[in-house]
């Protein structure tokens, strides 16, 4: 990923937040065959390893798990991202010299992909992704909710992934490299927009 240094993001609490926070990843392989991406919820386990590990699963029928990875695989995760027109810059009265662009937030995880087939480790990682995102439900779904036999039988379908991230990329592009008062602009243009992408983005502007 290009990361001009403006707009490096090396904090680790910051990267896993927006790690957390984006929910759904993509997990991408180099093969034999060629690129492979899935879209997968990811949960982070922060004190595994230098800078987390991630786990999650694939389905059984998935062919992703069944090509060797030619080097590390790659988990990219998105933050809010918003389309900035360069109509809201002061500075596009002043000399009219402006563009538009895209601001977004964007963490990549590299590291060894290790699928495992156990159930039991597969049962931990699916009773784990259920309670994060179950959690703040005023009346949560447990796993423990379903039969057991059923369960098992599911677990059949999946293949585990165990990521442990060996290298982590942040990009943090909030209009940074403007002026105070074109970011301003940005910020208030994006708030005053009727997508709640774009208003998420506008809290993250420096001013």
């Amino acid at each position: 990923m290009y990361v001009p240094p403006a707009f490096r993001e090396e904090d680790i609490t910051a990267l896993h937040g927006t790690m957390r926070d984006a929910r759904l990843a993509n997990l991408v392989t180099a093969t034999a065959e060629g690129l492979i991406a899935t879209p997968l919820p990811l949960f982070l386990a922060p004190d595994e390893g230098p800078y987390g590990t991630l786990y999650g699963h694939l389905a059984r029928a998935n062919g992703q798990w069944k090509l060797p990875p030619m080097g590390d695989a790659m988990a990219l995760f998105m933050g809010p991202d918003a389309y900035v027109s360069p109509a809201w810059y002061p500075s596009k009265q002043e000399h009219g010299k402006v563009v538009p662009t895209w601001n977004y937030i964007a963490v990549h995880a590299y590291g060894p992909a290790e699928f495992f087939e156990d159930s039991d480790r597969l049962l931990q990682v699916v009773t784990r992704l259920t309670n994060l995102h179950e959690g703040p439900r005023p009346e949560p779904w447990a796993v423990t909710d379903a039969p057991e036999s059923f369960i098992r039988a599911q677990l059949r379908g999946i293949v585990g992934l165990r990521l442990p991230i060996t290298r982590l990329e942040g990009k943090r592009k909030m209009s940074q490299n403007r002026s105070a008062e074109d970011r301003a602009g940005v910020a208030a243009g994006l708030a005053a927009s009727d997508r709640p992408s774009d208003r998420a983005t506008a809290a993250l502007i420096p001013t």
